[in-house]
This record gives structure tokens, sequence and C-alpha cells, in this order.
């Protein structure tokens, strides 16, 4: 399953139609943002779908929440659309698949970079196939740390409480980077060139990057250091010498 993932994930990474249209309306905008995502949907859902029969699929990359009973492949078809469509290489495909409630499977490909993640729950995390771990760092003041803005949200409360955790995480970290696409910087966190990612949501695109981060040996709660889960309300994400030090920072914001 997972080599057949792995393929459909490389073909459809070929098939961008509009790297580095930068379109320059809203209207355009969002059309471009269409056309990539539906052909890579093109590739993967009968690829998919035909390696697992009956399993069900969901595009839903802004989604949250609890999922159905069975198998469910969890689609972000093209993860950091925007830098995509603007000719900058921080874009992937990312798929994971979920059972029963449970990831057990994900992959995210970075076309430009020609690099692919991937894991399966209980057997770690690989990066072109040779195994990735997290930072051995246990001194939050030299940390690498970052958060994303997932969807864009112009409410009032939610950007004081998202620039006060960066402001928080300023005073105790080396450096903080808050930049898109959240998968992006699972990644460097899972291959350790980055040592922690916080976020206040907990969206279907994140799926396969918090599973890899998990593979690699992230340690992933939510704000009251319970294990993260899919219901959870958002996460931190960090190795495992930082994070107790770095859930200080962030508990009292959540």
């Amino acid at each position: 399953m997972l080599e057949a993932t792995i393929t459909a994930v490389h073909e459809a990474g070929q098939q961008l139609p509009l790297i580095g249209s930068r379109p320059s309306t809203a209207e355009a905008l969002m059309a471009a943002l269409r056309v990539n995502d539906d052909a890579v949907t093109a590739v993967l859902r009968p690829a998919l779908t035909a390696a697992l029969p009956g399993s069900g699929w969901n595009t839903d990359e802004h989604g949250a929440g609890a999922m159905p009973d069975g198998d469910w492949w969890v689609v972000d078809p093209v993860g950091g659309n925007l830098h995509a469509l603007y000719g900058m290489a921080d874009w992937n495909i990312g798929v994971s698949l979920v059972r029963d409630g449970r990831p057990v499977l994900a992959v995210l490909h970075f076309p430009a970079a020609g690099e692919t993640f991937t894991a399966v729950a209980g057997q770690g995390a690989l990066l072109n196939g040779v195994p990735t771990h997290v930072s051995e760092k246990t001194d939050l003041s030299v940390a690498l740390a970052g958060t994303g803005q997932a969807k864009p949200n112009r409410d009032p409360a939610n950007a004081q409480r998202v620039g006060a955790a960066i402001a928080a995480m300023m005073q105790n970290a080396l450096y903080v980077r808050a930049s898109v696409p959240v998968s992006h910087q699972l990644a460097q966190v899972a291959a350790g060139r980055m040592d922690l990612h916080w976020q206040f949501d907990n969206l279907r695109s994140h799926i396969a990057p918090v599973l890899i981060a998990q593979e690699a040996g992230a340690t992933v709660t939510d704000f009251d250091g319970k294990p993260w889960q899919l219901t959870s309300d958002g996460y931190l994400a960090a190795a495992p010498g930082l994070h107790a030090a770095a859930l200080d920072v962030l508990r009292p914001l959540r």
C-alpha cells in the first residue's frame, strides 16, 4: 500500500498546470487554486481507491474532528498551493490513510525539493527511503520553532492569540518561523531541521505530516499535554527534549 501511494503521489507531483502563473486578482487566484487541486486529485483518486477497494475519499483539507469508521484516504492535493502558483518551492502533495479514526499511513512529497517523507504507524519515518529522526536538542533557547496560518482567518481574537504565542516563543526560542504550509514545517521537524511546531487548530491537511513527525520521534500532544488525536483542538509537535519547555510557553495562550 505504501509503494502504491508513493507511486501515485510522485505521478501527481508532475501534473500541476499552473506553477508560477502568479494570478493577480482574487477571482483568478481562486480559479487557479482549483485547477491545481483538481489536476492532482484526478491522478490520486483513481489510483488510491483502486489500491484499497471500498475506501472512502476526503479532500476537505480544512475539515476537522472525528472521522467515520473504515478506511479513508485523506488528501491535501497541493499543500502550499499559493507557493506553487507564485513560483516558490515550499509546496507538496500530502496523503494519509485513516483507519477507524486513526492515521496508519502517510506520504508527503515535495516535488521542487525532490524529497518524499513517508511513515507507517509504528514503523518509523523515512525521507527518500532513509530513516529520519527529530532533533536531539534539549535547550529551548537554541531551538528553531514555527507555526503557520493553515487557512485565512481575520478574526481579531485569533490573530491576537497567534501573535501573542509567536511573541512569547520569540522570547524563549532562538528563531520563530510563521509560514505556510503547515505540512512543510512539520516535515522539517521530522527531518531534525526545525525543532518544534505548534498549531491552535488541527485540520485534515495536518494528519499526514503529524504522523510523519510522530514516527520520526516527535512528542505530539495537545496543550493539556495529552496525546494528539484527530479530535484535538490544537497541538505541539516537538523534539522530546524540548517539548515540556515549549508547552510551558504555549499552554497559557491556548
